[in-house]
């Protein structure tokens, strides 16, 4: 079963259950998913492409986030966090912060990046190898220091 089968799956599910915040939740995904599908003419089959549009969200989420709470608006970051939670189940098994480390010493050593201005080369590679997997944030921030060393 495709990740896209599972959200209508999960969807259905949430409807049987009249779990209201779960369905809202995934109703915004799956519109996301078709708003992509509509603009591209494509049909979005692969799980990658639906993991990127899910971590999209996710990312969308955490901003809100911590825009609600620096403005104190604590009932909004809680919805937002509930979200955040539905969304979350969509992603795949994140990466222990040892295979981030091995995975950019790797992509270093395969790129021959001797300094920050190769860090370009560097990401490109680990953006196919770890997106969804790992928060591309912290990625970033460990490419820079091997590459700075």
């Amino acid at each position: 079963m495709s990740l896209k089968e599972r959200i209508n799956e999960d969807m259905k599910a949430a409807m049987r259950a009249k779990a209201a915040d779960k369905l809202g939740t995934i109703r915004l995904l799956l519109a996301a998913i078709k708003q992509k599908e509509v603009d591209e003419r494509v049909s979005l089959d692969d799980d990658a492409a639906v993991v990127a549009i899910v971590d999209k969200l996710i990312k969308q989420r955490k901003d809100s986030i911590s825009q609600f709470q620096a403005a104190g608006r604590t009932d909004l970051a809680d919805k937002e966090a509930a979200e955040l939670e539905v969304l979350q189940v969509y992603m795949p098994q994140q990466l222990s912060a040892d295979e981030v480390a091995q995975a950019v010493k790797a992509a270093v050593a395969q790129t021959g990046a001797a300094g920050p201005q190769d860090m370009g080369k560097v990401m490109g590679v680990l953006k196919g190898l770890l997106a969804g997997r790992a928060d591309m944030t912290a990625v970033s921030a460990q490419v820079k220091a091997a590459l700075a060393a």
